[in-house]
């Protein structure tokens, strides 16, 4: 299990701002949770994969998925 947190450089849908944004966890088989800690709806998603949060989430590298020790 690996944890990390999504480092938002560039708000591109104007709606979550910049900085960190969201927090998450990593499981061994590959599944990807983030707990959104910004906004006024926050959340928690569930993901097949952190590819999948990445797709999703990293706007072109305007999103960094870094992970925290």
């Amino acid at each position: 299990m690996r944890t990390f947190e999504l480092h938002r450089d560039t708000d591109v849908s104007g709606i979550s701002g910049t900085g960190v944004v969201a927090e998450g966890v990593e499981f061994s088989d590959g599944t990807a949770v983030v707990r959104w800690v910004v906004g006024e709806h926050q959340s928690t998603v569930v993901w097949p994969s952190l590819a999948s949060v990445e797709a999703i989430h990293g706007h072109g590298g305007a999103t960094r998925v870094v992970m925290t020790p």
